[in-house]
């Protein structure tokens, strides 16, 4: 019992280790899709703060990253949109060089990447990737090892 008093203690007390959450938004593909879910994001406050879509013939599937996780998981169950969660690693960027020296860290540590994707925006105005990779906490330390800068959800938050 003592355990898990503890382990809620210690999450409550430490939001800010709060990995990055991101959306797959399972839909039809088709013409004005897409806007229909930004807009019912914005028009509730919820900002987008990285995006990518990927389609086949019938389906497709909207990959988005917002500053309000919570706001934007109900509103998405609120308008039927069928949906799942993950986490993601984030990464700040100073310059373009960087891309190059985070991917080579993930090399060395022989970290499979899935999938990677830009933010559109970053309130401190840094550039930052969205990874999603094998194996997060042992990427998370590689790079942080190498003095980049993993990003978690309050530091996307506006």
């Amino acid at each position: 019992m003592l355990g898990v008093h503890a382990m809620a203690s210690s999450t409550t007390q430490s939001p800010r280790r709060e990995p990055v959450k991101q959306f797959s938004i399972f839909t039809e593909n088709k013409v004005g899709r897409l806007n229909e879910v930004v807009n019912l994001l914005r028009t509730h406050d919820i900002h987008v703060m990285a995006l990518t879509t990927m389609d086949t013939t019938d389906s497709a599937i909207i990959r988005v990253v917002v500053d309000d996780p919570d706001s934007a998981a109900r509103l998405l169950r609120e308008h039927g949109f069928p949906f799942n969660e993950s986490e993601l690693l984030v990464v700040e960027m100073a310059n373009e060089g960087d891309l190059n020296a985070v991917l080579s860290v993930l090399l060395a540590a022989e970290i499979n990447i899935h999938y990677i994707y830009p933010f559109i925006f970053r309130p401190r105005e840094r550039a930052a990737l969205a990874l999603n990779v094998e194996d997060m906490d042992l990427a998370a330390r590689a790079l942080s090892d190498r003095g980049h800068h993993v990003l978690m959800r309050t530091d996307i938050s506006r």
